[in-house]
Order: structure tokens, then C-alpha cells, then sequence
């Protein structure tokens, strides 16, 4: 039971948080439920930390995840409405850590099993939700930098997250709905650059996995 569980990627817990929040977080009432979406967002912190594991990375990602956690229940709770960006901006930072920690892993990894195929996809959904978090600050700072959006949702938090996730997984699957469309000078381009990364990251690492498997199958 114990060598099974350890066959279990570290990861695999916060695909399984991260697949729950982009998959409940449109169809949650918002309101006193905002509650669920803010505690799948501490699942996913938390679950990162797991992931990291022991390490270099440990103790600087664990303080910051507690300051995340802590800026985000603070401005939550205690009405602390000064926090709210900065409650995004250190969740962008967390996010960002996270992406960089198993990109660094993904690319130091010699063969292909299911912890580097999880870690790949990871890296893609934290990729999105990061973007989603840039979105929700520059229509809370900038009004209506979005076109499509309802009015005032920039004071109805929960909405607008909704609405900014499916617009970053939009962005980064090159889909174009066109439904939400973004339309100020910081916008745009923020939203072309989430369409690159989107491209680009597949291209090099399905071509980096499928390297890899060439390599161990000749070995």
C-alpha cells in the first residue's frame, strides 16, 4: 500500500485541485459560496508546497504561499479592501514561482514517466490561471479593459473571476470566441502574450517528451 502510494506524483494533487477549480468555479452561486471557490484556491497553495517538496525551493515557497494565504483571508475576512491587489498580485507571484520550480525539474529530467507528464501538464493549467489573475487585477485597477463583461463586475469578485478564467484558457488555447474581447492598451497584448506562451510551450515540451522517449528507448 505504501510503495503504491509512492508511486503517486507529487503533483497529483494539485492537478486534481486545479482540474476542480476551473471545473466548479463557473457553476458556484456566488455569495456566501465565493467561500468554496476561495478555499479551492488554499487547496491549490497548499498543494503546490506539497509538490515543491524538499529542497532549495522549500522554505522561501512555503513563506511565500503563508503570505499569500495571508493577504487573501485578510482582505476575505477583515475587509481589509487595500489587499484585494495585493491578494492578486502575490497569488501572480505564487503561481509564477510554482511555473518556474517544475519547468526547472521538467527540463533537469532525464526520462519520461507519469511525474513528468503530470508536472507538464500542471505547468500548462498554472500557466492559465496565473493569466486569469493578471486579467482580474487589470479589470479591478482599469475598468472595462474587457469588452463583454458585464457592468460593474469589477466589484463582484467572484464573477469576475469566473469570467476571467474562461477568457485565459481562451487566450492560451487560441480558441477565439470573441465573446470577451480585450480592448485596452495593457489588455491586448497581455492577452496575445498568453496565446504565444500557450503555442510555444506545447511545441517545446511535446518535443521535449518525445526526445526524451526516443533517447530511453534506444538506451
Amino acid at each position: 500500500m505504501f510503495s503504491l502510494f509512492k508511486r503517486i506524483p507529487r503533483s497529483a494533487g494539485l492537478l486534481l485541485t486545479l482540474l476542480a477549480l476551473i471545473v466548479i468555479t463557473p457553476n458556484i452561486e456566488f455569495g456566501i459560496s465565493w467561500l468554496a471557490v476561495e478555499l479551492m484556491f488554499d487547496l491549490i497553495l497548499l498543494s503546490g508546497v506539497y509538490s515543491v517538496g524538499p529542497g532549495r525551493h522549500r522554505w522561501p515557497f512555503l513563506v511565500l504561499t503563508m503570505a499569500t494565504l495571508g493577504a487573501r483571508w485578510s482582505e476575505l475576512f477583515l475587509g481589509f479592501t487595500g489587499l484585494d491587489l495585493t491578494g492578486l498580485a502575490l497569488t501572480a507571484i505564487w503561481l509564477c514561482y510554482a511555473i518556474s520550480i517544475t519547468v526547472m525539474r521538467l527540463f533537469q529530467t532525464r526520462d519520461v514517466s507519469l511525474d513528468t507528464i503530470v508536472g507538464a501538464v500542471v505547468t500548462y493549467l498554472l500557466a492559465a490561471v496565473a493569466f486569469s489573475v493578471l486579467f482580474q487585477a487589470l479589470e479591478m485597477e482599469a475598468p472595462a479593459s474587457f469588452s463583454g463583461l458585464p457592468d460593474d463586475i469589477g466589484h463582484r469578485r467572484g464573477e469576475l473571476l469566473s469570467a476571467m478564467m474562461y477568457f485565459s484558457f481562451v487566450c492560451i488555447t487560441t480558441m477565439g470566441y470573441g465573446d470577451i474581447v480585450p480592448v485596452s492598451n495593457l489588455a491586448r497584448p497581455l492577452a496575445v502574450l498568453e496565446g504565444v506562451f500557450g503555442q510555444l510551450y506545447l511545441a517545446v515540451m511535446i518535443a521535449r517528451l518525445v526526445g526524451l522517449h526516443l533517447v530511453s528507448e534506444r538506451d
